[in-house]
């Protein structure tokens, strides 16, 4: 799959409960914590600033509420498919546990059917939308860098830190930077 070319802001969402004790969290609705509010509430200088085209989150509250802190005079748009990837039987269970991306967990989502409903969602938005801003969650950001770089291994991407995608002639065809602020 290939991800349509046109310029976006993607951000994780801020910790939610599960992240602070360490477990997979997948399809679990868990929601931020204090630690998370307050990450939130600090990218609001850099994101609020901006007049997004949209406001996009998955249907998970960790999302929503990462927006109302981040964003708080903004619309929110969720989207079901941008949820993250279900890990099945994993669900709640220490982070250590966690499979290789490449392999379907107990009852869980397969990798190829993760990203098949992100890619196809992130289209769809990026076919309605300019310059979006898309706060989702960590699985979504591997996903574009397997769409993107070829392997969902890549350094994890921080709590609430914005990353500006803007196509490019590049080798892999987008410029990926941390964002400022400014879209440009």
């Amino acid at each position: 799959m290939t991800l349509t070319h046109k310029p976006f802001v993607f951000a994780r969402h801020a910790q939610s409960t599960f992240n602070a004790d360490y477990l997979i969290g997948g399809f679990t609705d868990s929601p931020l914590s204090e630690k998370g509010i307050q990450q939130a509430q600090q990218a609001a200088p850099i994101l609020s600033v901006i007049e997004w085209s949209a406001v996009i989150t998955s249907t998970l509250q960790r999302t929503q509420q990462t927006a109302l802190h981040a964003v708080p005079e903004q619309a929110i748009v969720p989207y079901e498919q941008l949820k993250e990837r279900n890990w099945g039987d994993l669900e709640g269970c220490p982070i250590e546990q966690q499979l290789a991306y490449e392999i379907t967990p107990p009852n869980g989502e397969s990798w190829q059917d993760f990203e098949t409903r992100v890619i196809s969602t992130l289209n769809t938005i990026l076919s309605e939308h300019d310059w979006p801003l898309i706060i989702a969650h960590s699985g979504v950001y591997r996903v574009l860098n397997n769409v993107i770089n070829g392997t969902p291994y890549c350094p994890k991407i921080g709590n609430v830190t914005p990353i500006s995608f803007v196509p490019s002639q590049d080798e892999n065809g987008w410029t990926i930077t941390p964002f400022k602020g400014k879209i440009s």
